[in-house]
């Protein structure tokens, strides 16, 4: 039994030894797994609560471990994977558009010349929603996904899609909202 499951592990082995082009080390598949906790969230809405006909933001900020980048939403090269935010909206609300800040120009040792155009630190991914008349009321969950490819210096991990959960509470038109975090969403939008 035991020679059947390390034999069926073969495949695996031998794909991802033919997709690197050589033999891989130990580090390199410990950096495989962990390519999803190279970047941490948060999320925020703009208005507490929600009414109905409103326009609001949700944002996702995106916090990149220190000597990682993640591509910005418009790379310089076509080949290169952007980083992108995918809502999967409930009925009754509406996506108006979604913000991707601008990226940063940097050198690294893989890119000489021009340089690449990334995301580093930390940086918020915004939303811009509309909750039509007629959306259900009550507490709503807006599955997100955040897909992006972190890189250092001298590697690459491979691309990952990372489930985000952005909550709120939807009222009735004419509901008393506030804004909320300022922090946020008082700052100027990011560029597309």
């Amino acid at each position: 039994m035991r020679f059947r499951r390390q034999f069926a592990r073969a495949p695996l082995v031998c794909a991802l030894l033919l997709a690197s082009g050589g033999i891989i080390r130990a580090q390199d598949v410990s950096a495989m797994r962990n390519a999803a906790s190279v970047v941490k969230t948060r999320t925020y809405v703009s208005l507490d609560p929600v009414p109905r006909g409103a326009e609001f933001q949700a944002a996702v900020v995106v916090d990149i471990e220190n000597g990682y980048h993640v591509n910005s939403h418009k790379p310089l090269d076509a080949y290169l994977i952007p980083t992108t935010l995918t809502p999967q909206l409930p009925p009754g609300i509406h996506l108006a558009d979604t913000l991707y800040p601008a990226g940063q120009l940097k050198k690294f040792s893989f890119s000489p010349g021009k340089g690449l155009d990334v995301y580093t630190g930390s940086v918020t991914l915004r939303l811009r929603l509309v909750a039509d008349e007629g959306s259900p009321l009550g507490e709503i969950t807006v599955p997100v996904t955040l897909r992006y490819q972190a890189c250092n210096d001298t590697a690459c991990l491979p691309p990952v899609r990372v489930p985000v959960t952005v909550q709120f509470q939807l009222t009735a038109a004419g509901t008393g909202s506030q804004p909320v975090h300022p922090e946020i969403f008082s700052a100027v939008p990011p560029q597309k």
